[in-house]
């Protein structure tokens, strides 16, 4: 589980190909700090496994599924990309629940400035994913949490402040640049929750509805 806060910007030293799936080594420092091997790092949002390390540097897996369903297969040597660590049951919850499971990827279609923030307006690969994009709710692009400004058929808008440019790799992003997509997790939940059936008794509903939920104060 991580919060969205990015750590530090690591530099990807290597890139080892073999079809769909890539061992990716890649330079950082903060992050090396008490690492173990099978610590889960977010690496542009994607939740990998440290399976190896150095003093400088650390080895990940990607699976074929990562590989299609993120822009990690899109990174080359000497890319830049958003880490950060699993967070730590007592430390500060900056950001929001983030699992680091990608639901899609996004290309940014518009960015522009306004006073000291910058917006960006994203288009995502797959409509079904607007079921969980909500006005003022949270995202994850490319590892980093932040609040959906505004939400339309075909686009969603953020912005950004200087201190979130300054800190991640979202300042390196253009027009037409593509994007790692995580949605909120409780958005998820609530929707099987809602259409869940028995698999014992196919036409009993799940007991949870919308009306039950709004009069417990979820929703």
């Amino acid at each position: 589980m991580f919060t969205g806060i990015i750590e530090e910007i690591g530099s990807l030293r290597s890139v080892q190909s073999r079809g769909q799936s890539m061992v990716l080594i890649i330079e950082a420092n903060k992050v090396l700090e008490g690492i173990q091997l099978g610590d889960s790092i977010a690496v542009n949002g994607v939740c990998l496994t440290a399976v190896a390390y150095d003093a400088n540097s650390f080895s990940v897996d990607v699976m074929p599924e990562t590989y299609r369903q993120t822009n990690i297969s899109k990174i080359t040597h000497g890319a830049r990309v958003n880490l950060e660590r699993a967070m730590q049951v007592g430390g500060r919850f900056g950001g929001h629940m983030v699992q680091g499971h990608i639901d899609g990827c996004g290309v940014i279609r518009s960015r522009h400035n306004e006073e000291n923030a910058v917006v960006y307006t994203i288009e995502p690969d797959h409509k079904a994913i607007f079921r969980y994009i909500i006005s003022r709710g949270s995202i994850t692009i490319d590892g980093i949490s932040l609040t959906v400004v505004r939400v339309d058929e075909i686009t969603f808008t953020v912005s950004i402040i200087p201190h979130t440019l300054a800190q991640t790799i979202l300042n390196d992003k253009r027009v037409g640049d593509v994007v790692n997509l995580e949605t909120d997790i409780l958005g998820k939940y609530i929707e099987h929750l809602l259409n869940y059936k028995e698999p014992a008794d196919e036409g009993k509903k799940s007991p949870l509805t919308q009306a039950f939920l709004a009069e417990n104060g979820f929703i």
